[in-house]
């Protein structure tokens, strides 16, 4: 029998980019007894949830709220607003765009990659000026969606979303702005309305400091409007309905009522801290950790200090070094979960993620875990990483 909560003395230290760790708060709101989702007490509080959200993504337009993964919300962007054989331009910056374009294939769109010209595109933010030399280029506007991730989970990589909608806006293109900040939601700034984005898409597992198992789209008036005319196949991801049944606190369909729960208390806790020092609070970590990892004579995997991401931080490892081995090792001796390298980069990058319900000292212990782990593997750090993160954060 699978055993869950076997782990030795001591807490596990769960530094993944994703799932994050899950406060106290938040479990115990979650096992809430279930209530009639029908009845006029969960209209209160869906609304309240609702109205919260807003908060989060800074919009005053409707996010909508799926019982799904991130992957999910993927899907329920894309067929709200595209047509069949559609075609859609995705920057690549790593595993995560790289898997957004895949569903859109399946889906029956017709993806196009650009990315950083004679660069490893795995290694850079989005350069705002390949999508406006592309789009000037499509003087058909055949291309009815831009496709950029904000927060690459498998490279630690942050990308200008204002700087895109510039991009379109100067390229005098129509196509909608697609985002994916599921990692970067509630721990980078994001601002839905200002920076003009006609699509978020987000999930619970990363920023939010829930389990998986909610995802969103966050709209602007443009992306309702075309989902009013698009004609790809759709019923569960389907926005009208959806908006519909939100103006009383409901859903059409069952929504997941305890992680609900967790949601409405994770979102008080976050805006009792402020969104302005929870960014801050990730920052800060983000540097200690970039201090760690230069003193132990590590590369980052992202090479623009101007999108080092405050979610996490992706750490290239030398030949040699078999980042894999270096992972387990932390998980068998030290109970620390560290995040694997993605795609192209498996077993030649480790991520370290500082997100969520994370401080100082958590991410202290996970640094003294790699650290400590390094001898086993046979490297010998320049310097001592815990060392530097603690006269920075001192």
């Amino acid at each position: 029998m699978l055993k869950l909560d076997s782990h030795p003395s001591g807490r596990h230290f769960l530094h993944i980019p994703g799932p994050s760790p899950v406060p106290s708060r938040v479990l115990r709101a979650i096992s809430y007894q279930t209530i009639d989702h029908r009845g006029p007490e969960f209209g209160e509080f869906g609304k309240a949830v609702l109205s919260n959200l807003k908060k989060i993504f800074k919009t005053d337009q409707p996010v909508i709220v799926y019982s799904a993964s991130g992957t999910g919300s993927w899907e329920g962007a894309l067929v709200n607003v595209l047509n069949p054989g559609d075609k859609v331009l995705f920057y690549e910056t790593g595993q995560f765009a790289n898997l957004w374009r895949a569903l859109a294939t399946r889906l029956g769109l017709h993806p196009e990659v650009v990315g950083k010209p004679g660069q490893d595109t795995w290694r850079w933010g989005v350069d705002a000026a390949v999508i406006e030399e592309r789009l000037r280029k499509d003087t058909g506007h055949e291309i009815k969606a831009v496709c950029v991730v904000h927060n690459e989970t498998s490279t630690g990589v942050t990308s200008d979303i204002a700087a895109v909608r510039k991009a379109i806006d100067d390229a005098k293109h129509p196509a909608l702005l697609l985002v994916d900040s599921v990692s970067g939601l509630g721990a980078a700034d994001f601002q839905h309305d200002k920076w003009g984005a006609d699509i978020t898409i987000s999930g619970s597992q990363k920023g939010l400091m829930l389990p998986p198992g909610i995802g969103f789209n966050a709209l602007s008036p443009k992306a309702i409007e075309a989902s009013k005319h698009n004609k790809m196949p759709k019923a569960y991801w389907a926005w009208d309905e959806i908006i519909e049944s939100n103006k009383n606190g409901y859903w059409p369909t069952t929504p997941s009522t305890n992680l609900m729960y967790g949601l409405h208390e994770a979102m008080e806790m976050m805006l009792a801290e402020g969104l302005d020092n929870i960014f801050a609070r990730h920052q800060r970590l983000a540097q200690a950790c970039r201090h760690a990892v230069a003193a132990w004579g590590l590369e980052n995997q992202c090479l623009d200090k101007d999108t080092f991401s405050p979610v996490l931080t992706c750490i290239a490892t030398p030949e040699g070094l078999d980042a894999d081995k270096l992972r387990k090792h932390a998980l068998e001796k030290f109970n620390l979960s560290l995040g694997t390298g993605l795609g192209k980069i498996k077993g030649k990058a480790f991520r370290i993620g500082h997100l969520g319900d994370c401080n100082e000292l958590s991410l202290m212990a996970a640094l003294s875990g790699v650290e400590m782990s390094f001898g086993a593997m046979g490297y010998k750090p320049k310097a001592s990483g815990v060392v530097a993160a603690q006269e920075f954060l001192k």
